[in-house]
């Protein structure tokens, strides 16, 4: 499984990337906000040139018309920016125009398989199912997750599935285990995953032989 964080920081893509775990990016209008930078665009640019893998860039545009404006001029960015797009029913006839014309789109804001077949269908190279978000209301987010893998596997659908929204390690441990393509991770709980109170511990130990050793 491929780890993308979920960031628009630079210094978090930085601190992923210096930990040898980085695959990809995947930013959103929230997160491009959080960010602070207004030319957007150039701070696409330059994630892009720092993963050097896929990085998603999402349109603001509505209407199908906006979306594909805006995804051509996003695409025109970098070779390694995908085109993020709300999975609406214009957001399907931009991934379709888009995708003709071998721009890759990631159909985010996904919550029911249905929605996830009509993304393959219209040719997004991913969908961004949003677990967090279901589980906030009381459904299950993961449960989610395995239905779309069984279906992708069951007709060898190419689209990858993109876990979004994770909100814990156990978010991306079960991803894994469920066969996920992707799992795209917010920096601090990239962190949270190498955590463990008996590493601590053990690297505590081992400090205190070693400085008695030494005398």
């Amino acid at each position: 499984m491929k780890f993308f964080i979920d960031t628009a920081d630079l210094d978090e893509i930085r601190d992923a990337l210096s930990m040898g775990v980085l695959d990809g990016v995947t930013t959103n209008p929230s997160l491009m906000a959080r960010a602070g930078r207004k030319d957007t665009d150039k701070l696409l640019k330059e994630i892009c040139d720092l993963v050097e893998g896929p990085v998603s860039g999402e349109v603001v545009a509505l209407d199908a018309a906006g979306m594909i404006k805006e995804g051509k001029r996003l695409s025109g960015l970098s070779e390694h920016l995908v085109v993020k797009i709300p999975l609406t029913i214009d957001g399907l006839k931009a991934t379709r125009a888009l995708s003709d014309e071998g721009i890759p789109v990631n159909l985010t804001l996904c919550f029911t398989v249905s929605q996830a077949l009509l993304a393959a269908k219209a040719g997004a190279a991913y969908v961004s199912p949003f677990v967090g978000r279901l589980d906030d209301i009381s459904q299950d987010g993961m449960g989610l997750i395995e239905d779309i893998v069984e279906v992708y596997e069951k007709y060898e659908i190419g689209t990858e599935i993109i876990v979004a929204s994770v909100r814990h390690p156990d978010h991306v441990v079960r991803a894994a285990l469920l066969g996920a393509d992707i799992a795209t991770i917010p920096h601090k709980v990239i962190k949270q995953l190498v955590q463990h109170p008996l590493t601590d511990q053990g690297i505590a130990a081992f400090m205190k032989d070693w400085n008695k050793l030494q005398g």
